[in-house]
């Protein structure tokens, strides 16, 4: 197993511990990683867009004018998909762009995210990671002992008052295990793990 330093909130060396190779140390597959990061991304689309049809629009009552005699082209409404301010043919609808993956590639693609900010020396384990109070300056102070810009940070449970004061520092996001995932792994270019997340991230990836 690989060890890894154990840091405190002051970026200073307090222990190390093993991690497990099954997790941290797995061979990366990109285009499996790139198929899970696309259904995750398609699985947050919100699918609204709409245009409205012939039938949806305003107006349409009366025959604009007669058939015959008027020197112009016949028209029957005003919502013909011809006229300006009339109805779209073929436009979008709202629909549903999420699909699913089998559960053991989702997995696989999750221990390739941690692999491969471990393998990088981008995985940052820290004992405990507390707040007193909900305050970004003293969220800021902290990343600012790591050097770090850009951080997803992954605590065993939800912490609100963590979670609120990064909510507003660019490049940062707060995460208990239970939201791990793999596009947010990569979108940020360091790893920080509470020490007490470990166990139930084994918990949830090697059931």
């Amino acid at each position: 197993m690989a060890v890894c330093d154990v840091l405190n909130t002051r970026a200073e060396k307090v222990g190390e511990i093993e991690l497990n190779d099954s997790l941290f140390n797995v061979e990366i597959n990109t285009g499996i990683l790139h198929e899970v990061v696309c259904m995750q991304r398609a699985n947050r689309r919100s699918g609204n867009a709409c245009t409205k049809t012939r039938g949806e629009v305003s107006g349409g009552g009366a025959k604009p004018w007669r058939q015959k005699g008027t020197g112009r082209a016949r028209s029957g409404s005003r919502t013909s998909p011809v006229w300006r301010g009339g109805g779209t043919v073929f436009g979008p609808q709202p629909r549903d762009y999420s699909y699913s993956m089998p559960k053991k590639v989702r997995r696989l693609a999750l221990k390739m995210a941690m692999s491969a900010r471990h393998q990088e020396g981008n995985l940052v384990v820290v004992d405990s990671f507390e707040l007193p109070e909900i305050k970004t300056k003293d969220f800021v102070g902290i990343m600012k002992n790591f050097q770090f810009d850009n951080c997803l940070i992954i605590t065993g449970d939800v912490d609100d008052k963590m979670s609120l004061s990064a909510r507003n520092v660019v490049g940062f996001n707060v995460l208990p295990v239970a939201g791990l995932n793999v596009y947010d792994i990569l979108k940020h270019s360091k790893l920080m793990l509470v020490q007490s997340s470990l166990a139930k991230i084994e918990e949830r990836l090697m059931a």
